[in-house]
């Protein structure tokens, strides 16, 4: 289940390093326009009076610590395992998040009883949330699998739930637009340099060893 101890600090480290290259532009936006956001950010990292303000925030408890626990613990670590061996691991990847982006759908139910937005533009958000959790699952079942750690995916999902979804449309409006653009490019496109290199089984001391009794993971979840 992705539960021990070899191989723990990288696997901590690098998944989410890999994440925050994904955010650059996010990260530039925020620091442009919400320094005191990032600021208070680093001040959770590095204070630790700040960590037990946090601890007594129960929203801040669900989003950051409760949710990416619980959902990568049945999503990936229970979930994954069991389709692999019947699908094969490439379509578990890929199945496995929708059940993900399904059990996002009780928004809907809150939002219609509070009546938050119009019917039509409720279900149209709740198809978008569905699309990014679908994607962002099939980001967090990869990186369970070439690591074989649970940590990783845990400490992603929960960077990407204090960061939300990227504000493209405002990057595009934003008057320091140029920079933030390619900060956004640039992000992407080391993402998709350091993606295979950063999740190398043999960093994490899982090369050979198959996901939970699957003997072989080829393609571009193990091998070369």
């Amino acid at each position: 289940m992705g539960v021990r101890l070899e191989g723990i600090f990288p696997a901590a480290l690098l998944p989410l390093l890999l994440t925050m290259i994904l955010f650059l532009g996010p990260l530039m936006q925020l620091s442009m326009d919400c320094p005191c956001d990032l600021t208070d950010g680093l001040k959770v990292v590095l204070a630790p009076r700040s960590w037990a303000r946090c601890l007594t925030d129960m929203r801040w408890l669900r989003n950051q610590v409760i949710a990416p626990l619980t959902e990568e613990l049945v999503f990936r670590a229970c979930m994954l395992p069991m389709l692999a061996p019947c699908t094969g691991l490439g379509p578990a990847v890929f199945t496995c998040p929708l059940f993900f982006g399904v059990a996002h759908f009780h928004h809907i139910i809150e939002q219609l009883r509070f009546r938050q937005s119009s019917v039509g533009s409720i279900f149209l958000s709740a198809a978008f949330q569905f699309s990014y959790t679908a994607v962002f699952g099939a980001y967090t079942a990869f990186l369970f699998i070439r690591t074989g750690h649970l940590i990783g995916p845990v400490l992603c999902h929960s960077f990407c739930n204090y960061m939300g979804f990227p504000a493209v449309c405002a990057a595009l409006e934003h008057p320091q637009r140029r920079p933030l653009l390619a900060g956004y490019a640039l992000g992407v496109g080391l993402f998709l340099l350091l993606l295979q290199p950063l999740t190398d089984p043999k960093l994490y001391g899982t090369a050979g060893e198959g996901l939970a009794g699957v003997p072989e993971i080829s393609g571009i979840f193990v091998g070369d």
